[in-house]
């Protein structure tokens, strides 16, 4: 039961979530009107994103130093949680986008940066399928994975303040706390970005189990 507290906080703060983030109250501003209510579920994914894309990045570290094939598991399976996390971001910024900004996808600078970084994760995949060696393909995937993680924080933190978006907060457009002036969405979204996150390390603890016993099953 002690070892289970983590997972009952997080369907608790979850199930409190999706009931407020679905039927609370929510500021009633032009444009936005119903659709504000995304941001629980479309800018927490990604602020998921970034947490276990860094955790998988400490991880890959951690191989480089001790070579212990546990912590390219862990890496890989953080990277794994990261882009689904950063896939549901992209769905939900998309829908978003179609009923504010008139297209889905429109031809933003943060929304083709965020396409690239995702792509460069995708290729972390892709090269770890093309290694047979566990040895050398955890040592040459943290190897590129340190500089994937580099490649993100520029594309998604950098390139787009240097150029004009769309994005609320940024090229000179303002944040979204000016929505929020009665703070109605605070108490929903800071726990949804915790619930999120626990959501997040539990699956990726559960596929790290996963990965462990497959290794076993076929050194057996």
């Amino acid at each position: 039961m002690k070892l289970a507290w983590w997972k009952i906080l997080t369907i608790l703060i979850l199930t409190y979530v999706l009931a407020m983030g679905l039927a609370g109250e929510v500021p009633r501003q032009a444009i936005l009107n119903e659709t504000v209510r995304n941001l629980y579920f479309h800018v927490t994914m990604w602020f998921s994103m970034v947490l276990f894309l860094f955790m998988s990045l400490i991880h890959s570290i951690a191989y480089l130093r001790s070579g212990k094939i546990e912590s390219d598991d862990k890496a890989v399976e953080y990277v794994n949680t990261g882009i689904m996390f950063g896939l549901i971001g992209f769905v939900t910024g998309a829908l978003w986008g179609k009923y504010t900004w008139g297209s889905a996808l429109p031809k933003d600078p943060k929304i083709l940066s965020a396409a690239i970084a995702m792509l460069a994760y995708f290729a972390y995949v892709i090269l770890r399928g093309a290694f047979e060696d566990d040895q050398k393909r955890a040592r040459i995937s943290s190897v590129y994975n340190i500089f994937a993680f580099v490649i993100f924080n520029v594309l998604i933190f950098v390139l787009p303040r240097m150029t004009d978006t769309l994005h609320p907060g940024q090229g000179g457009n303002p944040g979204f706390n000016i929505y929020d002036n009665d703070n109605i969405m605070k108490p929903v979204f800071y726990p949804a970005i915790i619930g999120w996150m626990l959501l997040g390390l539990w699956i990726t603890t559960l596929r790290i189990r996963l990965r462990v016993v497959e290794r076993k099953l076929t050194e057996n």
